[in-house]
């Protein structure tokens, strides 16, 4: 059963000038997207840095506002338009920021940060609420005597965890995880991801991750969502896409992969990142393509089916 579906998701934000602040263009943060996570999933999204991921994972928790299209969590559509209707869903679809210290307000203990979702969603009451803040700390592996602390007392990953028990005291069926080791020291990030998969498989979660790290989405995914200027060019299980890339650009990540083999020489991708705010008629990933052709200056190619789980956005594909 799907958790998630997404169907045609815009995220637009309106470029204002002049005098008076007209609105004379939009930023296509994300531009018609599709996409599902299925119960207990690991879907990772990957993509150049300014492609629109992050705005995606907020887009589909309502923490920006939506442009247009269809977001239903287990087959419930949201209305987007209406707070109300996000709320029905705010405990079962959590989030993991990708910095742990501007997550976590600076004036609360970290009591105070973990109980307050948990009273707020009637997971307890206040009687119980300092036990199940006690398990909650221990089940990330951080010692209940923290509890009376505040967030600067810290490090790197230990915010993080608190902001992982944060997402889990709901008792969450789909975590967003946002660059969750991004910030962390290279020692720290294997620790967290870890948690992450422990968790996953104890209370039987989904999970939604956004990354650059092409080696991390490899080992822990079930499916790769690929994205560039707002749209997802390619979607594939992991072995698929890492061995027979079918979108140029897919291909082009891979290669941007470091590696010891010197016998490898690198191959780099011309051209820049056209704007969001400037997208170009036709394919968006057409200046940059070597396979480009005319067609590809008339539309964007749709995100056509191949196989069960291969997707491909392409006129001509690898």
């Amino acid at each position: 059963m799907s958790l998630l579906q997404v169907r045609n998701l815009k995220t637009y934000f309106p470029v204002t000038g002049g005098v008076f602040g007209r609105i004379i263009g939009n930023i296509k943060a994300v531009d018609e997207v599709s996409l599902n996570v299925e119960e207990q999933e690991i879907v990772s999204v990957v993509g150049e840095s300014g492609c629109g991921k992050t705005t995606l994972g907020l887009s589909i928790l309502g923490l920006v506002p939506v442009t247009s299209g269809e977001i239903a969590f287990s087959d419930d559509v949201v209305d987007t338009g209406k707070p109300a209707s996000w709320a029905r869903h705010r405990r079962n679809y959590q989030i993991i920021f990708q910095d742990p210290f501007t997550s976590l307000n600076p004036r609360h203990t970290i009591f105070d940060i973990l109980s307050e979702p948990m009273l707020l969603h009637g997971i307890c009451s206040r009687r119980d609420v300092r036990g199940e803040c006690v398990r909650l700390m221990q089940q990330v592996g951080l010692s209940p005597d923290y509890l009376d602390r505040f967030p600067h007392a810290f490090s790197g990953g230990q915010r993080q965890r608190i902001a992982i028990a944060r997402a889990i005291g709901v008792r969450p069926a789909m975590i967003v995880c946002d660059e969750v080791v991004s910030a962390l020291d290279v020692s720290v990030q294997a620790q967290i991801i870890q948690l992450l998969l422990d968790l996953k498989r104890e209370m039987k979660l989904s999970l939604f991750f956004i990354a650059h790290d092409l080696s991390l989405v490899k080992s822990i995914s079930d499916r790769i969502y690929v994205m560039y200027l707002g749209k997802i060019v390619e979607s594939a299980r992991p072995a698929g896409l890492f061995s027979a890339p079918r979108h140029p650009y897919t291909a082009a990540l891979l290669r941007s992969i470091p590696t010891l083999d010197r016998s490898r020489k690198p191959q780099i991708l011309g051209g820049e990142v056209p704007s969001p705010a400037k997208v170009p008629p036709g394919c968006v990933f057409k200046g940059r393509c070597p396979r480009a052709q005319e067609k590809c200056n008339v539309s964007h190619p749709p995100l056509e089916r191949e196989s069960d789980r291969r997707q491909v956005a392409c006129y001509y594909p690898l």
